[in-house]
């Protein structure tokens, strides 16, 4: 849909200006078509950004410069407005899809926390460890995207080949494993649950496969097992 309205928002826009252009002039429709390109990055992805941009550019010679309705530009100040309509809509687009991003990246954060914040309460309350236990369950399919996830007491024995280390690491053997771009590895994944310098169990995660997993995605999958070893370490689970 932003693609679609990449094209057509600065086609109409530049249309709709043709009775205003001896008016207001070729500098401020130029104006209206970048804000054109903004709307359209603020809701859509890069390429409907640089999309828009290009659009506006081409519609803008065809319909506000002479020879009109024709894709040539006969006078030089024409070309120069073209010109910098389509840098400042390629950048000012570039601008506003970064800052879509960034806005997108902080609520997710802010998201994060919540949940660690959550799940340190229902251990601090003295919920029980399997409660807890279930909660992180439920976080951690969530917010890695699996397809499944259980809880296990610690076994040195039959354990997955894959791990995610307390650096936030994925290792399969004695590979690291490039889980930015490729997602975790094999069918199972351990992610352990530690308190007071040792194992206590681990969650065993089936990701989906091709799905990349940001490292901070991974550092709160470890600070919530953690959680489930502090649950099981207070004095209420003795």
């Amino acid at each position: 849909m932003a693609l679609i309205a990449g094209v057509t928002g600065p086609l109409a826009t530049a249309a709709a200006l043709i009775p205003a252009q001896s008016a207001i002039g070729n500098t401020n429709v130029a104006l209206v078509l970048v804000a054109v390109v903004v709307a359209v990055a603020v809701v859509g992805r890069r390429g409907a950004a640089i999309v828009s941009a290009l659009s506006a550019a081409a519609w803008f010679d065809f319909f506000h410069t002479k020879p009109h309705y024709s894709f040539t530009i006969s006078a030089h100040g024409d070309v120069v407005t073209a010109g910098v309509l389509l840098v400042v809509g390629l950048t000012v687009g570039e601008l506003a899809v970064r800052s879509r991003r960034h806005r997108e990246a902080a609520v997710d954060s802010s998201a994060d926390i919540g949940r660690i914040h959550a799940i340190a309460e229902l251990a601090a309350s003295g919920e029980e460890p399997e409660f807890v236990t279930m909660a992180v369950a439920t976080e951690l399919t969530q917010i890695l995207a699996l397809r499944d996830c259980r809880y296990e007491p610690y076994s040195p024995v039959d354990r997955p080949s894959a791990r995610i280390e307390r650096n936030g690491e994925v290792t399969l053997g004695q590979f690291r494993w490039g889980v930015d771009t490729m997602g975790l590895p094999t069918k199972h994944v351990e992610l352990l649950v530690d308190a007071q310098g040792r194992h206590l169990g681990r969650f065993i995660l089936t990701p989906t496969p091709g799905q990349p997993i940001p490292f901070d995605k991974r550092l709160v999958a470890i600070a919530l097992a953690d959680q489930v070893g502090a649950a099981m370490v207070t004095p209420q689970s003795v």
